[in-house]
């Protein structure tokens, strides 16, 4: 573990410091993530804000620590999770939610819409907001969800990162599948605001259920949400996305085929159209509901091993932009019932770096790729503010991580409030072993800073 040494001067005043609360800090001896590259130089924050990046940094006055052998991240930025506040906090909030964010490296977050009551007018994200400015431990952003008629709240809505839409089933209202309002939203909403969608075909989903309602294995899932379910949505997305220039950012994809309607290459800011995937579509197929059941069930569900090498391409080749967790938590004894009632979805934000910084490991990615895809690229594609760059004047929100610990995923240690992993008992090599946010040590040794409370995002 990196030793720390305080050789903050007790003479010093608070020229270089944000505030006489808050420390300085200097990272030295690491491998830093900067304009590309793993480098080895020091990283000074003052504050909140990152102040230098060099070969060598000005100590005066900060807290020294040696991190020797280490890896330092921008912070990670997950866009998708579920935290369920409000409504549904037996299985999370925001603060476990946030909790084990920061465990895992993650120092910012975009949650999604499909609480209860639904996150659908501007009164309600003005809830969550101050609902996370009290509890949260990450910085947080929220998204205004799409109802078949409210396209004048999506168009007015401030302070959100975007607008999602549920072209699949969701709770609630939120279900958009008729084309005309689908259409009407497209139309009707800032061109530059982000929509993200739930591609999922509705109406053949539906016809599915009907032909395979008789089956009771697990593999069922991935039929009733198929491959054919997944590209007819997106599809439908794309076209309206160039029918109206508005910008469009496909969640979750799952099949290689949907890929085609996206281009690849890292410029990010000329795109019109982007996509996100989750680390559980690049390492888990259907193969995988032998063992893990319904654990293991989720919208869009796994598909086949095709998929995962197809994705895999996609991503290495930029066609596929970010990666982001969905993280989407219920209680084992919910997943417990049989494939039809047990609810869709897992949580992941605590393991999400852990399992991609495994796959650099064995070679499947290199950590300059993943440092693109879970930092720089998420907050090129919402347009954060400060965020995923370690720059002078950027948000100080990093991750420090040991690319050569293995440690083994146990259910009972999960940060999550509902106390399980798919990876239940599977070795990972790579692991956070501090978060900072906006300057705070959140993270380390195992522990989460109590007080500590994350910010809100801001959107250029």
């Amino acid at each position: 573990m990196p030793a720390l040494r305080n050789t903050a001067s007790p003479q010093h005043g608070c020229a270089t410091c944000y505030n006489t609360a808050m420390p300085s800090y200097v990272i030295a001896g690491a491998q830093v993530y900067h304009r590309g590259r793993f480098q080895l130089l020091e990283v000074r924050t003052d504050g909140p804000f990152i102040s230098s990046v060099a070969p060598s940094v000005d100590r005066t006055g900060a807290i020294v620590i040696d991190a020797v052998g280490l890896h330092l991240f921008p912070g990670v930025i997950d866009t998708h999770v579920h935290f369920r506040e409000p409504g549904r906090t037996h299985k999370e909030d925001l603060e476990s939610g946030s909790r084990a964010a920061v465990a895992g490296g993650v120092t910012s977050y975009l949650e999604m819409p499909n609480t209860e009551p639904s996150a659908t007018t501007q009164a309600l994200i003005d809830q969550k907001l101050a609902l996370a400015a009290q509890k949260s431990h990450a910085n947080y952003g929220f998204f205004i969800g799409a109802t078949p008629d409210n396209v004048k709240d999506l168009a007015s809505a401030k302070r959100v990162c975007g607008i999602k839409i549920f072209m699949g089933s969701s709770t609630g209202n939120l279900l958009v599948d008729d084309p005309v309002a689908l259409d009407r939203i497209f139309a009707g909403t800032p061109k530059d605001r982000v929509i993200a969608v739930h591609a999922e075909c509705e109406a053949l989903v539906r016809e599915n259920t009907a032909r395979l309602k008789g089956r009771t294995d697990f593999e069922v899932h991935s039929e009733v949400r198929n491959a054919e379910v997944a590209y007819r949505a997106t599809k439908q997305a794309y076209e309206l996305s160039q029918k109206h220039d508005h910008r469009l950012h496909v969640l979750h994809c799952s099949t290689a085929r949907e890929t085609e309607f996206f281009k690849p290459g890292h410029g990010i800011e000329h795109k019109r159209v982007t996509a996100e995937i989750c680390p559980h579509y690049l390492l888990l197929n259907v193969r995988d509901y032998a063992r893990l059941g319904t654990h293991v069930k989720m919208n869009p569900p796994i598909k086949t091993e095709a998929d995962n090498r197809g994705l895999w391409q996609a991503l290495h080749e930029g066609v596929i932009d970010c990666i982001a967790t969905d993280h989407a938590p219920h209680t084992l004894e919910e997943k417990r019932q049989d494939i039809w009632k047990a609810p869709s979805g897992i949580p992941l934000i605590e393991n999400s770096l852990a399992l991609m910084l495994d796959c650099a490991a064995r070679g499947l990615c290199s950590y300059e790729e993943i440092a693109h895809w879970m930092c720089e690229a998420p907050a090129r594609v919402y347009r954060l503010k400060r965020k995923g760059f370690i720059e002078p004047n950027m948000d100080a929100d990093l991750t420090l991580v040991e690319t050569m610990e293995k440690r083994e995923v146990r259910n009972e240690k999960q940060y999550t409030k509902v106390k399980w992993s798919p990876w239940h008992g599977q070795i990972l090599q790579g692991w956070t072993k501090m978060t900072f946010v906006r300057g705070q040590k959140v993270f380390e040794h195992g522990k989460v800073n109590e007080a500590f409370k994350g910010h809100e995002i801001e959107y250029a």
